[in-house]
């Protein structure tokens, strides 16, 4: 499900890259979200 989740932001995240810079900043929150979640589930694992 993490990963699932982390995957969809990451596409969003390119999608907007590409597309237009109106939702830039909210898609790169959305990032940074994506990418502390994995990176609390490798923590985690641990």
């Amino acid at each position: 499900m993490l990963w699932t989740l982390a995957v969809v932001l990451l596409i969003l995240w390119v999608l907007g890259l590409v597309s237009s810079h109106t939702m830039g900043g909210f898609i790169h929150i959305l990032l940074v979200v994506a990418v502390v979640m994995v990176l609390v589930r490798v923590i985690g694992r641990v």
